[in-house]
């Protein structure tokens, strides 16, 4: 038995096809509704931004979508959502801040201000303790932040990577932020230094790297993305292989944590729990020849496009969403503690016309 959610979100029209499919496992709303949070998600592959919460009452599926051209990499910082996307960083601020709408939303999202960097791919994106965005600039290899005069600035980049190049040397994806706010540790398909190179070594080249002390710290990956500290644990989603784990920074070791059918991408926490994305993978050659595909022979199972919740603890699937129709990958996810209903105002809607708020100094 499952709960379920057939057809356009609410907040925007009806899409005619494919129709979009949401499913849950019986006690995923549930769940969502005791955590007290919501979660936020982006599909680039289908231009969407998701905000999934409950409605009142806590018994049923609240979803909320909007378009956004190529959403990637998301973060919050309880007040503000910042999401890259396909030329700029969009900083999101909830007006509402936890007064009820009339329709029951505890959240609105407004977009605030807006940072362009052109097509530099940009993927994972941080808050850091000034406030700062920080992203991953995944066309020139480097972790950088934005600027008020140029595209970006950068503020490292991997030791193989011998200088700025708009050519996507290694595919370096994500990052994770340490307890102070600073960018702790990188995900890249490969420590190479030469354009669009990294395809070559997608099934065991991937490596994560210390930034603070520019070495790497594991090595033999498959494709790693979604790098992320939670409770002074490194964990990784060994996208290739489709295994979330841990980092064993003593060994030098990926330790695995469980199976998922689909190619990960996107991982946030709530308590002990880690919420994980998967992707169907796509028939070309950046999936093609993953073990990955070896294991879900093996395993008779079906790839899936999907959020998975997963005890840290157990390595159990507890609960679920699944994605069925147009949406078939999925690229970040996000948590949204103590925000039940969220939605977003668009760009080019009437309801950006009409929301003002004034900063009282």
């Amino acid at each position: 038995m499952t709960e379920s959610l057939n057809g356009a979100a609410s907040g925007q029209p009806a899409t005619p096809e494919p129709p979009l499919a949401i499913t849950t496992s019986r006690q995923f709303v549930s769940w969502l509704a005791e955590a007290g949070a919501s979660l936020a998600f982006t599909t680039y592959q289908s231009g969407k931004v998701f905000l999934v919460g409950t409605q009142a009452g806590g018994s049923k599926l609240s979803v909320f979508e909007r378009s956004i051209e190529r959403p990637m990499g998301l973060a919050f910082d309880g007040r503000r959502l910042v999401l890259a996307s396909m030329i700029q960083i969009t900083t999101f601020v909830d007006a509402a801040n936890g007064v009820l709408t009339s329709d029951g939303t505890d959240a609105v999202f407004v977009p605030q201000v807006a940072h362009y960097t052109g097509d530099v791919d940009a993927h994972d994106v941080a808050i850091d303790a000034t406030g700062r965005i920080v992203f991953a600039n995944t066309l020139f290899s480097c972790l950088a932040t934005v600027s008020e005069t140029h595209s970006f600035r950068p503020v490292w980049r991997p030791p193989f990577v011998s200088r700025l190049a708009p050519e996507d040397r290694c595919h370096l994806n994500g990052f994770a932020m340490d307890g102070q706010g600073r960018p702790a540790y990188a995900t890249a398909v490969a420590e190479t230094d030469l354009a669009d190179a990294w395809r070559e070594h997608r099934t065991g080249g991937g490596v994560v790297v210390d930034v603070a002390e520019n070495r790497i710290v594991c090595r033999g990956l498959s494709m790693p993305h979604s790098p992320r500290l939670h409770e002074g644990v490194l964990y990784v989603l060994n996208s290739g292989t489709g295994e979330f784990g841990r980092v064993d920074l003593a060994t030098a070791r990926f330790a695995p944590i469980a199976f998922c059918p689909g190619y990960l991408r996107g991982l946030s926490f709530l308590g002990r729990f880690a919420i994980v994305g998967l992707s169907e993978p796509r028939g070309n050659r950046t999936f093609a020849g993953l073990p990955l595909q070896a294991r879900l022979e093996a395993e008779r199972a079906v790839p899936r496009c999907a959020l998975y919740l997963i005890d840290t603890q157990t390595g159990d699937v507890v609960h679920w969403l699944r994605l069925e129709g147009v949406v078939s990958e999925l690229y970040d996810v996000v948590a949204l503690p103590g925000i039940r209903r969220p939605a977003m105002i668009g760009f080019k809607s009437d309801e950006i016309r009409r929301t003002i708020s004034v900063e009282v100094t």
